[in-house]
């Protein structure tokens, strides 16, 4: 005998908040979404889209869907390119992965810039200015989020020179728990994954073609010095498979259900507008 779930109110809000559909199908969600690019390129006239791409399969889905929509919009006369930026710092860990990508993707144009001394180059400054101790874990944690930033700001300054947009690869799963960093990858123009939890996203990689290596691989965002590869859920402390089943309205652990809120609640000003004082 099966029993009915109703998600709580907070599960509820969450869901709307992240506009995650009670159903999904690859074929449909790939069509619209490269419609979506498609249509913004024309109707903004902007020269093609870049994005990073680091070897997961979110950027590799959210490259392919990219790299589709451009061929679609040239076929209808726009003159468009899409870019994958490579951006490693230094020798990035998963080098094979990030190459399997863009094999995958099959861009129009491929870009690398290491990010390493640009990184460094802030750090040494701003370690110049500062005299209080901070730990050392602390330092690795932000000195990541540092990574982050310059490499939107790279994909920004090659945007900039060539008229293009930004593409990001946040969905309704980082979304839920904030995992991504503010103004780093959270920065960009369009999120054409948006409202896919991470097993859609999987599944709408599976369907483009991506090679089983890049879909089933351990999500990590690779940021920390002392961290190398650490995967998201170890991160996080939930795996993504409770996130997606929280996302769907399904009943989960009241560990998991616990920890996604509270990252939820905690991480709420990374998707709002910067805070403003209210007028009397």
């Amino acid at each position: 005998m099966t029993t009915s779930f109703t998600p709580g109110p907070t599960q509820q809000a969450v869901i709307r908040e992240l506009g995650v559909t009670p159903d999904f199908d690859a074929a449909r969600e790939a069509r619209a979404r490269v419609a979506f690019l498609v249509d913004y390129l024309l109707a903004t006239g902007a020269g093609g889209y870049v994005l990073g791409i680091s070897g997961g399969v979110d950027s590799s889905t959210a490259g392919r869907l990219a790299q589709l929509a451009c061929e679609q919009a040239r076929e209808r006369g726009a003159q468009v390119r899409f870019v994958a930026m490579r951006l490693p710092y230094g020798v990035q860990a998963d080098e094979a992965d990030a190459r399997r990508a863009v094999d995958f993707i099959r861009p129009d144009e491929v870009a690398t810039v290491n990010i390493k001394d640009a990184t460094d180059a802030v750090i040494a400054e701003v370690d110049r200015a500062e005299s209080g101790l901070v730990a050392a874990a602390r330092v690795d944690f932000a000195k990541g989020n540092v990574k982050a930033r310059q490499r939107m700001v790279a994909q920004y300054y090659l945007a900039g020179l060539r008229g293009l947009l930004v593409i990001g690869t946040d969905h309704a799963a980082e979304a839920a728990v904030g995992f991504y960093t503010k103004f780093g990858d959270g920065a960009c123009d369009l999120t054409p994954l948006a409202g896919l939890n991470k097993r859609r996203v999987r599944a709408l990689a599976r369907h483009l073609g991506a090679p089983e290596e890049l879909v089933a691989k351990v999500p990590t965002a690779d940021l920390e010095d002392g961290k190398p590869l650490n995967p998201d859920e170890v991160a996080l402390g939930v795996g993504y498979d409770a996130v997606d089943d929280y996302l769907e309205g399904k009943p989960v652990a009241d560990h998991d259900r616990e920890v996604i809120e509270r990252w939820h609640a905690r991480t709420a000003h990374k998707r709002a507008l910067p805070v403003t004082p209210r007028g009397g």
